[in-house]
């Protein structure tokens, strides 16, 4: 049976559903939800209609798929930077023989299109059923491409992913001279061509696969981005009527190239374009004014509240950085509209959600500022109504049948009185035992029709292998892998006895 030949009412049950009512979420003890068509048409007890299967999960979560705004969609490069410092040091820079060589390629199409297969598959496997993805440019020969994305949406739409995709172009990137100085070289003929390449995958893939696969357009950071750039993509946004999602307040370099090009934060910058907008999404928020983080005066939340645009909260990888958003709690207070991102491994919604709340809670020094249901929210709802789809993130009649089912019997659970707050202490991506998406079972008890996972792990390893070998063609001074990469621990290999 293929993902679109299945029908007949299914019923599914279980210890707890989060159904949704009057604009919120409920839990719904010991209850049903029944999906035809893949739509939800019941969420609740005793109903009353016939239907042509039924699962029986016992103790169990049933939940809506979580939405990732900026899901991890190639082999993730953190543990690079993550005790090997400072990065411009250490690859995760171009050093300017690099680009005077001309940059290159490091993996080949074939490999492309696998990273995002694979990736897609691990998502899945978290529960994460609708991915914004984000891939990193340090190992492209500039930006991402059409070939590529037609080969995710194939990838998608094999796998039963609902995805909004689109190539990441760029006008400029950073470079580092021999004595440690980063500029910007840009060359934005280029990063022009990415993106009209960009807006032409959006006109031919959106609504493909029975409308999982949608569009977006993603310039890649703001720094690497000029004002005719993001001038452009900003009316092509309007007139495609997709999402926009641009990286920025992001960090010290981000903020001070900025100021410095333009005389405004990123914020005002963008805003003085005409770039924010509803549909404007928004990654990372950690570095606004006013905020912890910034010493200067301004208005930043102020103007992104007023423009309606979302900002995009990836606790994992801030707090990998030393960073963090401050505070989740007061920007909610605020009215901001507030979604969540992984943008980093492992693809676990779950943990992003507990290092969100840990994090929240230490800067507040509070336990009260913020609930588990504020970062199941914006994992949920958050995640659907920035992108303009209330269909999405929550059970209730007329929603999309996009259903994650938690294990809640594994001993590494432990009891449970609400599950939620459970999932906030002891839950994990690994918990996800079943994923549904537009009602079509795409995992069952952790196997994803097609996918092989031992295999694909194998085949992972060895391109993060070859690409890292190719390190030190850009990183500064070319130093050995050895002196980019730190061990932990001394290393001891071993040494075979020379046979005569």
């Amino acid at each position: 049976m293929n993902m679109n030949e299945q029908t007949g009412r299914t019923m599914l049950s279980a210890r707890w559903i989060v159904g949704h009512a009057e604009g919120r979420h409920t839990l719904v003890h010991r209850g049903e939800i029944v999906f035809e068509r893949g739509q939800v048409i019941f969420v609740g007890h005793g109903f009353p209609g016939v239907v042509a299967r039924r699962i029986d999960y016992g103790e169990a979560l049933i939940a809506p798929g979580m939405i990732d705004l900026d899901a991890l969609s190639d082999l993730d490069t953190t543990v690079f930077s993550y005790d090997n410092h400072p990065e411009w040091k250490k690859g995760r820079t171009w050093p300017q023989s690099y680009m005077d060589r001309g940059p290159y390629e490091m993996y080949s199409q074939d490999e492309l299109a696998f990273q995002k297969r694979y990736a897609f598959a691990r998502l899945i496997r978290n529960g994460i059923t609708t991915a914004l993805p984000i891939a990193s440019l340090y190992y492209r020969e500039w930006g991402e491409t059409y070939a590529e994305f037609a080969a995710a949406a194939a990838a998608a739409e094999d796998l039963g992913m609902r995805v909004y995709l689109g190539p990441a172009y760029r006008t400029g990137n950073p470079v580092v001279s021999d004595n440690g100085a980063v500029s910007l070289f840009f060359d934005e003929e280029r990063g022009l061509r990415g993106l009209a390449d960009a807006v032409r995958f959006c006109k031919d893939f959106e609504g493909k696969a029975f409308g999982r696969v949608r569009t977006m357009l993603a310039p890649d950071r703001i720094e690497t981005c000029t004002e005719t750039l993001l001038s452009q993509t900003a009316l092509a946004g309007t007139e495609l009527a997709v999402p926009v999602r641009l990286h920025c307040n992001q960090g010290r370099f981000e903020r001070d190239t900025v100021r410095h090009l333009h005389g405004k934060t990123s914020v005002e910058w963008l805003d003085s374009l005409g770039f924010l907008n509803r549909r404007t999404l928004l990654p990372h928020g950690t570095y606004v004014s006013p905020s912890r983080n910034m010493d200067e005066a301004g208005n930043d939340l102020d103007i992104i509240r007023e423009r309606g645009s979302v900002i995009v909260h990836c606790p994992l990888v801030a707090a990998r950085h030393g960073d963090a958003l401050a505070t989740f709690s007061s920007f909610r207070e605020k009215g901001m509209r507030l979604a969540l991102g992984t943008d980093t491994a492992p693809p676990d919604m779950v943990l992003n959600m507990q290092v969100g709340m840990l994090v929240n809670r230490v800067l507040d020094r509070s336990v009260t500022t913020v609930r588990s249901e504020d970062y199941f929210d914006a994992a949920t709802v958050g995640g659907a109504d920035a992108l303009g789809r209330p269909d999405l993130g929550r059970l209730q009649p007329g929603a999309r049948a996009d259903i994650v089912v938690f294990d809640l019997a594994t001993p590494d659970v432990g009891p449970v009185i609400d599950p939620i707050q459970t999932l906030m202490l002891t839950g994990s991506g690994r918990d996800v035992r079943s994923v549904f998406i537009d009602g079509r079972p795409v995992m069952e008890d952790r196997i994803i029709p097609g996918v092989d996972f031992d295999a694909y792990g194998r085949q992972a390893q060895r391109q993060f292998d070859a690409m890292t070998a190719k390190y030190p063609d850009r990183t500064v001074h070319h130093p050995p892998m050895s002196e980019i990469f730190s061990s932990a621990y001394p290393l001891v290999e071993s040494h075979s006895p020379t046979r005569g």
